[in-house]
């Protein structure tokens, strides 16, 4: 998927860089140990690193001299000082000196990663900066996915298994969940990545053309075929075929499609030869295959030939600590196509964004943000706008009317308490937003105490991630 971050750690504490180094391979990160400053400063030299972990007193050079040397020569690796709790206030110090944040000793797993995660979003954004100056074309891809939810990460991880085989792959989920973003970013890291993706859309077609339109046709083969046609199998050859919404095939479209999978050949229509064909396919579906099967309207035999491998996109509903990524991701990207000065949602704002059902998903979410960007007469989205392209009604229901005064009564303690949680992780990722994901500084722009402010994301299991692309160049 998209190349792991690497980290250097320093300290002169073995058992300290031995414990660290655990706990960030676990979670993905290649981890390079030193136990100096100057060795930690040749290996900088000589290889690039996404963050730099430091101690803040060591012999002969100390994280404070390390510091200063990355931020020098490399200002877009991010650097996290580790300090004891009586030099907390020279931690704070390395703060304003660029360091991304500090962690005070001890420091439990937890603390460790949830600080590293903000510097790797730190790092990320950073890098999709420099990506975007130098246009290097990372238009489809990993880049393009946003979601830091569990879903999201496990579809990451399945499309990291799958992308370098030709697996055929089958992706279903609701209309606008982005199957086809998903298809392009398995293509974009396949081995077949230099050669064309071809998409088509079955459900644009009249099922008549359908079958001439993936296979082509010769002069001739019926009346109005003044010349031949390729199909998109054939131009396909060689490359990605990406075919969406397969359950509008016809059945007997369906059978030929099966032999194509089958015999890797084809015969376009009027034709008498077969011609070979060597594709990798992905399929998509917004329908519940398995249930057409049981009406007759999808062959079983088909299905099991594009189910070798799928993935499920999960609707933005079920994921939406994603909602406010998302949505600030699409307000960047409006405002500079538009040329507008928009600085973010307010908090009421996001609140009603995260409680909407978005029945049309990712794609609702974003024509909804490019609308406000158009709209928009101010440097923030207030809630008196979004009536313009959220309807109140779809917004989270709450719970079945209880039936007696003590269901009453549990009914609305629950409600308090999801009350609570919901504006509690809103205000939690806000101020993570809002101060670049730095726990140190979201904590004082709070006025919550740090180790407070760290439990709670703790609490809501918030996986500071942000956006998950591949800054891999090709």
């Amino acid at each position: 998927m998209s190349e792991k971050m690497k980290i250097l750690l320093i300290d002169d504490e073995p058992v300290v860089c031995s414990s660290c180094e655990r706990v960030l391979e676990e979670e993905g990160y290649v981890v390079e140990a030193v136990l100096k400053g100057t060795e930690g400063i040749s290996r900088m030299d000589s290889k690039e690193f996404d963050i730099v972990i430091t101690d803040l007193k060591m012999p002969e050079i100390s994280g404070m001299e390390v510091l200063g040397y990355v931020k020098e020569k490399y200002p877009d690796t991010q650097v996290i000082i580790m300090t004891g709790y009586s030099t907390v206030s020279n931690a704070v110090e390395s703060i304003k000196k660029g360091a991304f944040d500090y962690i005070p000793k001890p420091f439990d797993p937890d603390e460790l990663l949830s600080v590293v995660r903000g510097a790797a979003i730190k790092r990320m954004q950073a890098l999709e900066k420099i990506y975007q100056h130098e246009t290097i074309p990372h238009k489809y891809g990993l880049d393009n996915i946003i979601g830091a939810s569990e879903k999201m990460l496990k579809v990451y991880e399945q499309i990291e298994k799958v992308a370098r085989t030709d697996t055929t792959v089958l992706i279903t989920g609701e209309s606008g969940t982005g199957k086809e973003l998903l298809a392009r970013a398995i293509h974009n890291h396949s081995l077949r990545k230099d050669t064309q993706f071809i998409a088509l859309d079955c459900s644009t077609l009249a099922q008549s053309l359908l079958e001439s339109e993936l296979f082509g046709y010769t002069k001739g083969s019926f009346t109005g075929a003044s010349t031949g046609k390729r199909g998109i199998f054939d131009i396909a050859n060689e490359g990605t075929l990406f075919l969406d919404e397969v359950s509008n095939i016809p059945m007997d479209t369906q059978s030929k499609l099966l032999r194509v999978l089958e015999e890797h050949s084809f015969r376009p229509v009027g034709a008498e030869e077969t011609v070979a064909v060597n594709i990798r396919l992905i399929a998509a579906t917004n329908r519940d295959l398995k249930t057409m099967i049981e009406s007759g309207n999808f062959r079983e035999d088909l299905f099991y030939r594009l189910n070798v491998f799928s993935i499920t996109v999960p609707p933005l509903r079920e994921r939406p600590e994603d909602i406010p990524l998302l949505a600030c991701h699409f307000l960047r990207q409006m405002c500079q196509t538009l040329d507008k000065r928009i600085k973010g949602f307010s908090k009421e704002a996001m609140e009603i964004l995260i409680s909407y059902t978005w029945p049309g998903n990712v794609r609702e979410l974003k024509n909804a943000v490019e609308r406000l960007v158009v709209m928009a007469d101010e440097e923030m989205l207030f809630p008196d706008i979004l009536s313009e392209v959220v309807d109140k009604e779809r917004c989270e229901k709450s719970a079945a009317v209880p039936a007696t005064n003590e269901e009453l009564k549990q009914a609305k303690k629950e409600a308090r308490e999801n009350a609570v949680k919901k504006v509690e992780k809103i205000f939690i990722l806000e101020a993570l937003a809002r101060n670049d994901w730095n726990v140190t500084r979201a904590a004082e722009a709070t006025g919550i105490q740090r180790t407070n402010f760290q439990s709670l994301i703790k609490k809501y299991n918030i996986r500071l991630k942000g956006y998950t692309k591949d800054l891999q160049e090709e």
